[in-house]
């Protein structure tokens, strides 16, 4: 009688250690698939950074308006292009040769904020702009070798593409 109480309280701890470990396993798996990919990684919910391949037409409807989530800077576009292609428009169209920011400058260069003071910022040459994605109230600049989507209404920085211009 002892031994078969033990053997059903055996079978019952592995039936609930099961029950535990699926229900882990399932909450990892639902929990994991809302996560946000780091930055620069995966395609999260279709919006495209630094990386990733951009969208070589750059007027295609699907690209504006896209956002991350939980993004602090929710209000914020991203350029819907890669550095990458932008590089290889720039030298496509002899743009090149800019020197890069001073360091300390260059690490004030960021997302929602401000330009900082004092950068030298020239409007996108317009052949450029004609390969470039067009976001209404936003406005494509030059600071160093970066390319900087900025929002008009804020004057804050909505993305950078670092070392377009190198």
């Amino acid at each position: 009688m002892l031994r078969e109480s033990l053997q059903d309280m055996g079978g019952m701890m592995k039936r609930r250690a099961i029950l535990i470990a699926s229900m882990l396993a399932g909450s990892a798996w639902a929990f994991g698939s809302l996560a946000a990919p780091p930055e620069g990684r995966g395609n999260g919910n279709g919006s495209k950074g630094n990386s990733g391949k951009g969208n070589a037409g750059g007027n295609n409807k699907s690209e504006r308006g896209r956002r991350r989530d939980g993004d602090v800077h929710a209000d914020l576009l991203y350029a819907g292009i890669t550095a990458v292609l932008a590089r290889r428009y720039a030298i496509d169209l002899g743009l090149g040769g800019y020197s890069a920011l001073p360091p300390g400058i260059r690490r004030n260069l960021a997302r929602g904020k401000p330009l900082p003071p004092g950068i030298a910022k020239k409007m996108a040459p317009a052949s450029l702009l004609g390969r470039l994605p067009r976001y209404p109230g936003y406005e494509w600049r030059i600071a160093g070798s970066d390319l900087i989507l900025i929002s008009l209404a804020t004057a804050l920085v909505a993305d950078i593409l670092y070392d377009v211009f190198d």
